[in-house]
């Protein structure tokens, strides 16, 4: 299964797609599309193999955002209601009208946002190792849980966080306070879709008790935890394929009634 890569332009900034999809079947037979979502400093890399077994059965997107995966550094913050438009006129410009948004970190806040000010485009969300903890909103305690999960990371995922930190460090740095400041909790509690929380039983970040109160914020929420760390999409490729895979299945079936 091979990936196409393509870069597109929103206002300027450069934002690649990775396409994959399984071969032989027409685009608006695997309708809707799973958009992948990288968290604050990664790549596509980071859901590289679970992006290998959902395209087994969908068509799926992972986006690189603007000044990330090596992408140029945009110059200026981005906020996260505008990392999640970005998101959505970057996967509209080849041809995606109807999505399932998956996002990881700091981008289960980029596609929180993208559903709430696009909800007739997507279906549902699904917020793996979601940041940030209400009750921990603070640098120190990221950079300390940060540390811990280093830990507990295999080693191919230690080395595409290092990597990938170092190509966006000046992004990285940028996006650092939109971040901290987003209200996860109450967004989550005005969107109009199905969320699914999805989080690590060793995620130093994303806790237990934070993850539970972003599920039953949702109007529609339920939450899951896989063995794993922050990164527990690419510990658990085939498990975690196949939760977002019952969970689009669900969703779809209910939009059909």
């Amino acid at each position: 299964m091979r990936a196409l890569v393509e870069t597109v332009s929103v206002d300027g900034m450069p934002v690649r797609l990775r396409t994959m999809a399984p071969a032989g079947r027409r685009r608006d037979a695997l309708a809707p599309t799973i958009v992948l979502v990288h968290g604050i400093g990664m790549s596509h890399r980071s859901f590289a193999r679970s992006q290998r077994v959902l395209a087994r059965k969908h068509r799926t997107v992972a986006v690189d955002l603007p000044g990330f995966g090596g992408l140029p550094a945009v110059g200026r913050r981005l906020e996260v209601p505008e990392l999640g438009d970005v998101v959505m006129r970057a996967i509209r410009a080849v041809g995606v009208r109807e999505s399932v948004l998956v996002g990881q970190s700091m981008g289960s806040q980029v596609v929180v946002a993208a559903a709430l000010h696009h909800p007739d485009e997507v279906l549902a969300v699904v917020l793996v190792g979601p940041v940030v903890d209400d009750r921990h909103r603070s640098l120190l305690w990221l950079a300390g849980a940060l540390g811990r999960d280093g830990l507990v990371e295999d080693a191919r995922m230690n080395v595409v966080l290092l990597t990938d930190y170092f190509r966006s460090l000046r992004q990285y740095v940028r996006e650092l306070r939109p971040m901290l400041r987003w209200p996860m909790a109450d967004a989550v509690g005005s969107l109009r879709v199905p969320v699914l929380v999805v989080r690590g039983t060793r995620d130093p970040i994303a806790r237990s008790a934070w993850a539970g109160r972003l599920a039953r914020a949702a109007r529609d929420g339920a939450m899951v935890e896989l063995y794993g760390a922050h990164h527990v999409q690419e510990h658990q490729p085939g498990a975690f394929a196949e939760l977002v895979d019952e969970f689009r299945r669900a969703q779809s079936l209910q939009a059909t009634r």
